[in-house]
């Protein structure tokens, strides 16, 4: 008799003033067995033009390729798109990745940013992103219109 039984899935949509209701429905749902507990894994994914970033697994894909970054690649690559559109000074750079109060050498910043737009745009003339320098100032991450 059980292999004759369908299960189903019951999709219902809850706002937050019925959070009571949703309750008292996953407590009974939870009581009968023929309703197995399912968790889903929910994984942030930053999606741009020809970018794709997994932050839990620190991978970025371009053009369902992955791209292989050093640790400080990546950390500048997720800073930059994270405020994306608004220029980052280099002490706000150094500090948030190198955890240190910026001396004002941007060297260090300089050559990182070399490495990762080489592998960004590496193999390709029309990126739909850039990582816009502001001379003297610092860098900004665009997506271009």
């Amino acid at each position: 008799m059980e292999g004759d039984i369908i299960r189903r899935l019951l999709v219902v949509e809850f706002d937050e003033t019925d959070s009571g209701i949703f309750d008292d429905v996953v407590e009974v749902l939870q009581k009968h067995k023929l309703f197995e507990t399912v968790h889903v894994k929910v994984e942030n994914v930053i999606s741009l033009p020809g970018l794709t970033i997994y932050p839990n697994q620190r991978k970025m894909y371009r053009d369902r390729q992955e791209i292989p970054l050093t640790t400080k690649e990546y950390d500048l690559l997720c800073l930059l798109v994270a405020n994306q559109g608004q220029v980052l000074t280099y002490a706000q750079i150094y500090e948030k990745i190198w955890g240190d109060s910026f001396a004002g050498n941007e060297k260090v910043i300089r050559y990182h940013l070399y490495n990762l737009r080489k592998k960004l745009n590496a193999d390709s003339d029309d990126t739909l992103y850039v990582i816009r320098c502001v001379r003297e100032v610092g860098y900004c991450f665009e997506i271009k219109s």
